[in-house]
């Protein structure tokens, strides 16, 4: 395998495709010192993402400093690709905002109440691309 080519930038038609192609993703807060991760099952909705969770710690990073980061990944035996989203969360609050969220294909994955859309505006979306393959030889000569 040509090492050069393992990597690839996505460029941003084929981040959105990669994000709008997944349910699960992950968001990064920030509030003080204190840095968090927490799987979210999201929607994209118009080159934002969408996503509902309930009151508690990640709602209330959320409100304290909007600022995220949303990553999103997925591999095959033969490649993998991850995109990173960076840009503000925004809790839904106006009754036109929550409805027109209402209609998504967004429910829970699991069996709780979660009231609370939050949409996350990109500032910049970058991802890469990556073939997978064996380790190169180490010290550029080929064992036989």
């Amino acid at each position: 395998m040509d090492t050069t080519d393992a990597v690839s930038r996505l460029d941003d038609r084929e981040c959105w495709e990669r994000l709008a192609s997944q349910e699960l993703g992950r968001i990064v807060t920030r509030v003080g010192a204190v840095i968090d991760i927490f799987p979210v099952n999201y929607v994209v909705d118009e080159r934002t993402i969408v996503f509902r969770t309930a009151e508690g710690s990640k709602l209330f990073e959320l409100t304290a400093n909007d600022d995220v980061l949303f990553e999103v990944d997925d591999h095959t035996d033969d490649d993998a690709w991850s995109v990173v989203v960076r840009g503000a969360a925004e809790r839904l609050d106006t009754s036109d905002a929550v409805e027109a969220a209402d209609e998504l294909p967004l429910r829970p994955w699991i069996p709780t109440l979660k009231y609370t859309y939050v949409r996350i505006t990109p500032d910049a979306v970058s991802g890469r691309a990556f073939l997978r393959g064996p380790e190169p030889d180490r010290y550029g000569v080929e064992s036989s």
